[in-house]
């Protein structure tokens, strides 16, 4: 099962709400998935597989072109990735709906994807029969959400609001994660040893941990930090 919520009325459902077959453009980097995703959906009779990309900036010049009704990404590829080419294909004014197809289930990822204008994300174990569910969800206007997805936005939603962290706290935790000392970080900041370890403090109490470690994963998890990988080319 996909959780979905409602769309808009009158958008092409299963086969199309006029009869014509959901158009669309599958995206991924690596070829054999991608292969595997058009052999998956090539028994459906109310979809048709009109394009492939291998990267986002090919997705992005696809979908000006051949005007799919949902793009199916990957997130992590080369060029450009997932994120960065759902947003130039909403911003093109294109009615492509964009569904997110990766491995990453983390809370930044997530959030990145949902605020570039993707209606789903969904993982790549999902079976073939959710794989077309969500698709003819998404054609509709729907938000489709995996269920682990979902139920991490459900448990993000559902914590306490973390404290912000300052400009200059994000440059000493930025300084931290490049694995300077204390008294190097002083340095590169142009402050004193003593606000480095004051500004950390600060740093733990506001993150609720207690040791320079865990708070540079905890504030790379909250989008805090950039993660060193982030718009690399691993699999998305």
């Amino acid at each position: 099962m996909v959780a979905r919520t409602g769309g808009a009325a009158g958008e092409v459902g299963a086969g199309g709400a006029s009869g014509r077959r959901i158009r669309v453009l599958v995206v991924d980097d690596h070829t054999v998935m991608r292969a595997g995703v058009i052999a998956l959906l090539a028994p459906e009779p109310g979809v048709e597989v009109v394009g492939e990309a291998a990267d986002g900036a090919e997705a992005v010049e696809q979908v000006r072109a051949l005007e799919p009704d949902v793009a199916l990404l990957d997130l992590r590829m080369p060029r450009m990735d997932g994120v960065t080419a759902t947003e130039r294909i909403i911003a093109g004014g294109a009615h492509t709906r964009v569904l997110i197809l990766t491995t990453y289930d983390t809370d930044v990822e997530i959030e990145r994807a949902v605020e570039a204008g993707a209606v789903g994300y969904l993982l790549k174990d999902a079976s073939r029969e959710q794989l077309v569910a969500a698709i003819e969800s998404a054609a509709r206007g729907e938000t489709v959400l995996a269920p682990r997805v979902a139920q991490r936005l459900v448990a993000r939603m559902r914590r306490p609001v973390q404290a912000a962290l300052t400009g200059r706290e994000v440059e000493v935790l930025g300084a931290v994660a490049d694995g300077l000392s204390n008294a190097e970080i002083g340095r590169r900041l142009v402050i004193g040893e003593a606000t480095v370890k004051t500004h950390l403090l600060r740093i733990f109490a506001k993150l609720d941990v207690s040791d320079r470690t865990h708070a540079v994963v905890v504030a790379m998890d909250r989008g805090l930090l950039v993660r060193p990988d982030a718009g690399g080319t691993g699999r998305g």
